[in-house]
């Protein structure tokens, strides 16, 4: 192990480019962790962790038959690594692709019409909610969703209240899928969503409410779902949902949305922490 004067050589020789060296492997190690924090990543990571520090007790205490063996799972769990943490991986690097230094800004909505196609949306909602018609609306941000949008049928028409209410009208060759908005363009309906793989959901969640939160989990789209049996109305992103939404407050978060510079934490966890405000919570 390093001594005390090892360790003062080191920083007497320590340069400006290790330094610069150490802080972007310290940004990139808390970005990874902000990444995958709160998923299941989050708890395969503290395995591997732990997984590590067994192997090096073993080795100090020279328990050589279990330092093997550990060594052995350590080699064998990189490919295991990359299995398992396929979907976190994939994310990952979706993340980067969408990083501002790669790609445009999110919408490119001009002021005058970005009012426009907020009331339309929030309208189709209200009134679909009231005659408890079930829904699904995906706006498609950074990540692109045109894999999806093929599974539905082009529709590639500006959005409209009228149309959205049409196209969830029951009994209606569109009703039953997802609709799929991208600025002010509703590019497809009856779309197939990847259901969420979360066990820990309430009973009360329909087919809508787990493949809003299975599109979150893939992109970093925001999904509104009006439920058939009450009415109610829900967002889903990044893998959260929020229920009971009112009119006001799901305006307010689409407006935020199209203007993602004002916006610095998740839609949902401002609106749930102005919720609890507001209710003494």
């Amino acid at each position: 192990m390093p001594n005390i004067q090892d360790i003062k050589d080191i920083l007497i020789n320590i340069r400006i480019r290790d330094i610069i060296d150490i802080l972007i492997v310290a940004i990139a190690f808390y970005k990874l962790f902000m990444l995958i924090r709160e998923t299941r990543a989050e708890q395969l990571t503290k395995g591997i962790f732990a997984l590590f520090i067994f192997t090096k007790l073993s080795e100090w205490l020279e328990l050589y038959t279990i330092n093997w063996l550990l060594r052995q799972l350590m080699t064998v769990g990189t490919l295991a690594i990359l299995i398992v943490f396929q979907p976190e991986l994939r994310r990952a690097l979706e993340y980067i692709g969408r990083s501002r230094f790669l790609t445009k800004s999110f919408v490119e909505i001009k002021d005058e019409s970005l009012f426009v196609v907020v009331e339309e949306i929030t309208e189709a909602v209200a009134s679909l909610s009231r005659q408890k018609i079930g829904a699904l609306i995906v706006m498609e941000r950074k990540t692109g969703l045109s894999e999806v949008a093929e599974t539905g049928t082009k529709i590639e028409g500006q959005v409209s209240s009228e149309l959205l209410i049409n196209i969830f009208i029951p009994n209606t060759p569109l009703h039953d899928g997802a609709v799929i908005i991208k600025e002010d363009i509703i590019k497809a309906a009856g779309c197939f969503l990847p259901l969420t793989d979360n066990m820990s959901l309430s009973k009360d969640l329909g087919t809508r409410h787990r493949a809003a939160l299975g599109i979150s989990e893939k992109s970093d789209s925001l999904a509104i779902v009006v439920s058939e049996e009450t009415g109610a109305i829900s967002i889903a992103e990044n893998g959260s949902i929020a229920r009971y939404l009112d009119i006001k407050t799901l305006e307010q978060i689409l407006l935020d949305m199209y203007k993602p510079k004002d916006s610095k934490q998740s839609f949902i966890t401002k609106w749930r922490r102005k919720y609890e405000q507001r209710n003494g919570k």
